[in-house]
């Protein structure tokens, strides 16, 4: 954390609740409700509804944690990025210290309850998850080497594991492939994103990979990514939580999202520069579909089953 940000902005007015929940990040808490509870959902032990409700609840208020605490240690690159420049802290509504004390408290608070409501190995997972999020990724590799976002993702990709843990007490192929969709996922996901917001990176001093490599290797690699990301999307089909509507969703997405890595990369010219990035901005859209799809189809098929409409396949 520099220098700049020990001086929180002076508070502009009293802080309101939506300004603390604002800490949460709850666009990003909400994807770590939904993957959490298909992990949860799509597992082979049947789990009492009031231990779903309360264990997907504490994974949530475990994954707002880690957005406090990451706001607090960035505050100062947020104040220089438009992206996050309206976030409470830059905006003066809620004070570093602040975000500090609600994301320790939330953090503890969120692995003593899950351990308490599920089990202690899903409990230590989402302790090591916060760790590795605010930690590892935010305050390490973030701004330390434009591989962050490779190695950063796999905080993002825990919640399905976590759910899984809640419902089994560990881990198998299914849940780790759970985890492996989500974590190749992030890589482009971000790098779209980052190549029609360079300058924000560029102006904060993150050494992300269009910053420190250039587009045309940004380019390359959400290719490559996208490759591996197909391979282990299909993966998943053939494992006991896989189905018919999974397969039919891994099949479409992948077909869509490996055309829309491969026109970025083919846009490897002067002209790239020269259309506000269209096909970025696209294929960030898609990638925001292409998770949510792909877990959606999952919990259809673990429905299907329960159904009996089938018994599944692998």
């Amino acid at each position: 954390m520099s220098d700049t940000s020990l001086h929180s902005v002076p508070r502009s007015a009293e802080p309101e609740l939506k300004d603390y929940f604002a800490l949460l990040k709850p666009r990003v808490m909400s994807l770590v409700v939904f993957t959490a509870l298909v992990g949860l959902l799509v597992a082979p032990v049947p789990v009492h509804p009031f231990i779903i409700f309360t264990s997907v609840l504490f994974i949530a208020i475990g994954g707002g944690a880690s957005g406090a605490l990451n706001m607090w240690w960035d505050a100062d690159i947020d104040r220089v990025m438009r992206r996050t420049a309206k976030r409470p802290i830059p905006a003066g509504k809620v004070t570093e210290g602040e975000a500090l004390g609600l994301g320790v408290a939330l953090s503890g608070l969120s692995v003593m309850m899950l351990a308490l409501s599920a089990n202690l190995f899903a409990a230590g997972l989402l302790a090591f998850t916060i760790f590795f999020y605010v930690v590892i990724y935010t305050m390490w590799l973030k701004r330390w080497t434009p591989q962050n976002i490779v190695i950063g993702g796999a905080a993002g990709a825990f919640p399905p594991m976590i759910g899984w843990a809640v419902a089994t007490g560990g881990i198998s192929v299914e849940s780790v492939l759970m985890f492996a969709l989500i974590f190749i996922w992030t890589p482009p996901h971000f790098w779209a994103l980052a190549l029609f917001m360079k300058s924000d990176y560029d102006d904060a001093g993150v050494p992300m990979l269009t910053v420190t490599h250039g587009h045309d290797a940004t380019r390359r690699h959400i290719l490559a990514y996208t490759v591996l990301l197909a391979a282990c999307s299909l993966g998943l089909a053939v494992t006991s939580i896989g189905g018919p509507v999974y397969l039919v969703a891994a099949l479409v997405l992948n077909f869509r999202f490996l055309v829309g890595a491969w026109k970025i990369w083919k846009r490897n010219t002067p002209q790239a520069e020269a259309d506000a990035y269209g096909e970025e901005k696209r294929f960030f859209k898609l990638s925001l579909w292409y998770l949510f799809l792909h877990f959606s189809a999952l919990l259809a098929d673990a429905t299907l089953r329960a159904l009996g409409v089938f018994g599944g396949w692998a």
